[in-house]
């Protein structure tokens, strides 16, 4: 009887022990993401992964970009996703544009560690401007931006190009592309200014050629586009990074380690994929969010 009130006894401390380093480990961390669907898939997946690793998760989503980036210095927010080329550009206020992804992603994360935050591993996936055209004009065109130059110069005022008015109208866009790869462009027979949202419908309807798009826009498989590669480097990379407050990462560590395997895994097509099953199938991003990281392993 002795023995068994000593061995009752150590369990209860045991479990209590237990208990006590489990509620040390979990900590309380806030999660944001931006108003746009690749930004609720990955601000869930992040939700997701914290929740797993006993942290207690609440998330800020739906914010722009500004708003977003104010929360995590000022530190109503931990961490969140963010692109490489939109700090550099518009929160760090460099003109020049860097086309080296990894030139970038080191400059980007040094001079922010003097804003007091730290950029993880950044991943494959670069949301950045593109071009894409009908899979079946891929043999006529080309698959490259030096390719469809080269069709357009031999094709006068064929082809009719589909784009918002940002990206006509800013210094870095649509005509610097041009200049660069060479295009002869007749400005009012070959430009159709739309919203964003309306280059997917008016190139699946003939009335354009070639349309605007960002490079992991889940409607290009629907519309079955292809992007045009940017053999010369011309757009900015846009590669996506978890950003955290440096204090949040002081105080739990152990966040360098869950992100980066997770990142390694977000290509391109990944995320074209993924953003498909929200905006085309009507999936909740978080359910979208879980099944991916169940089929990587990353969840049970």
């Amino acid at each position: 009887m002795k023995r068994l009130g000593i061995l009752a006894l150590a369990l209860v401390l045991s479990a209590a022990l237990l208990g006590g380093a489990q509620a040390q480990a979990a900590g309380k961390i806030v999660v944001g993401a931006k108003n746009f669907t690749e930004q609720y898939v990955l601000g869930n997946m992040l939700t997701l992964v914290l929740e797993d690793h006993g942290f207690d998760v609440t998330t800020r989503m739906g914010t722009g970009s500004t708003v977003t980036r104010k929360a995590l210095e000022t530190g109503q927010i931990g961490l969140y996703p963010e692109y490489t080329g939109t700090a550099w550009l518009t929160y760090l206020g460099h003109e020049k544009v860097i086309n080296d992804p990894q030139e970038l992603y080191r400059k980007v994360k040094a001079e922010d560690s003097e804003n007091g935050i730290l950029w993880f591993a950044k991943a494959p996936l670069n949301n950045t401007y593109a071009l894409a055209i009908r899979e079946k004009d891929v043999d006529a065109y080309g698959s490259t931006l030096s390719e469809l130059a080269a069709y357009n110069n031999a094709h006068p005022e064929e082809l009719v190009f589909g784009m918002g008015s940002e990206f006509y109208e800013r210094a870095d866009g649509f005509f610097a592309m041009a200049e660069l790869y060479g295009f002869e462009i007749n400005k009012s027979e070959q430009i159709k200014l739309m919203e964003l949202g309306l280059t997917f419908e008016a190139i699946d309807r003939n009335q354009i050629d070639v349309a605007m798009t960002f490079a992991t826009d889940g409607k290009i498989p629907k519309f079955n586009l292809v992007v045009l590669e940017d053999d010369k480097n011309f757009f900015p990379p846009y590669n996506i990074s978890v950003c955290a407050n440096q204090k949040v990462v002081d105080k739990y560590p152990e966040l360098k380690e869950i992100f980066p395997p997770i990142m390694a895994t977000l290509d391109n097509e990944t995320m074209q994929r993924l953003n498909y099953e929200v905006d085309v199938e009507g999936k909740p991003a978080r359910m979208v969010a879980e099944m991916y990281l169940k089929e990587k392993g990353f969840l049970q």
